[in-house]
């Protein structure tokens, strides 16, 4: 009886281990053209949304639309530190891509949304985003007949918030990262990385340990870490940033948003302690494209990144150890990261607008 219990202890003990260990994780190739396919099926829909997501009807004073800060020649980023906002405010965060958010499990860098189509109405209701009460967005939008005769083909029924994100969250799903080389190397095309890259994928899933947090069709965990990413001291010193930090906070009930310096992250969603200043994994597919990186854009390129993960984050890191990497080896990563993550361009020809 006495050995069956060390038995059983020694496996209860394992337990961990057997279902955290990296090797568990990996990068699952996007298979062409089934991944794609199946978020390309509700053609209306996704022309619906098309069109919202390029009118500036969506904002306050008719000046912006989704695709101000989502850019689609940018990969659907906009290539600014923090976003563009509404006139006279500014943001505080960076414009994630919105390329393979099918895939996605949590929305925004803290996590706040759970769904795109929870996701989309957001920065139309945001102050300092697009500052547009979300009733009086409907009946903009049903004061233009052909909205109402679209939003009738679509959802057999009336123009709504509901129906609004429906469309807008069913045209980001079709936004899917095609033929990147990293999908035909894993489904068996050696050819398709150069040997650099190669290296660089074996440092990716070996002694980087990035696939940790990278792995699956996505690269992402749909987890939030807290890596020590470093305040901008500009940001810090800007009234305007400053204004919507506190906004911010005050919304989520943080007591002492009247002091606050820096950014919470998850903090101020999950209201856990382990999540101070822990953000949103983003997806590693079209990296190169979407400069500059964090939730902040604190890092302006691949080679800062690479730095900062090697060096083991910064201060407050509760995830990342020091990986000593040569010279050499960083190189071999960044080629992976630009070479094998980076697909066809996705053309989105900007539609009319009725």
């Amino acid at each position: 009886m006495g050995k069956n219990r060390l038995i059983i202890a020694f496996l209860v003990f394992l337990l961990p281990f057997t279902f955290n260990t990296s090797w568990a994780q990996e990068i699952i190739p996007l298979k062409y053209p089934e991944d794609y396919v199946k978020y390309q099926r509700a053609n209306a829909a996704i022309e619906l949304g098309k069109k919202l997501f390029f009118d500036r009807r969506l904002s306050g004073d008719g000046t912006m639309s989704c695709a101000t800060c989502h850019i689609p020649e940018m990969a659907f980023s906009d290539g600014m530190d923090i976003s563009l906002s509404y006139p006279t405010t500014k943001n505080w965060r960076n414009a994630p891509t919105l390329i393979n958010v099918a895939f996605h499990r949590f929305f925004f860098w803290d996590g706040r949304a759970k769904s795109l189509e929870e996701q989309a109405l957001f920065p139309v209701m945001s102050s300092f985003e697009m500052n547009l009460n979300l009733d009086y967005m409907e009946e903009k939008i049903r004061q233009v007949p052909e909205y109402r005769s679209l939003f009738f083909e679509v959802f057999r029924g009336d123009i709504s918030k509901v129906n609004i994100a429906k469309a807008l969250a069913t045209f980001q799903r079709s936004l899917i990262s095609v033929n990147a080389p990293i999908d035909s190397y894993l489904l068996g095309n050696q050819n398709a990385l150069s040997e650099d890259a190669k290296k660089g994928y074996e440092l990716f899933i070996g002694k980087g340990g990035c696939v940790k947090c990278h792995h699956g069709k996505a690269l992402l965990d749909n987890r939030f870490h807290a890596l020590g990413v470093p305040e901008k001291e500009g940001h810090i010193k800007d009234d305007q940033i400053a204004i919507t930090r506190r906004f911010v906070a005050k919304l989520h009930g943080f007591r002492a948003y009247k002091t606050l310096k820096e950014d919470p992250g998850r903090y101020l969603i999950s209201k856990n302690k382990k999540d101070w200043k822990a953000f949103k994994t983003p997806s590693l597919r079209e990296v190169s494209k979407t400069a500059p990186y964090m939730h902040n854009g604190y890092f302006q390129s691949l080679e800062e990144v690479i730095d900062f993960f090697d060096k083991g984050g910064g201060k407050g890191n509760r995830v990342l150890r020091p990986l000593n990497l040569t010279e050499r080896e960083k190189t071999a990563l960044k080629t992976f990261l630009v070479e094998a993550l980076t697909g066809e361009e996705i053309k989105v020809q900007p539609p009319v607008i009725p």
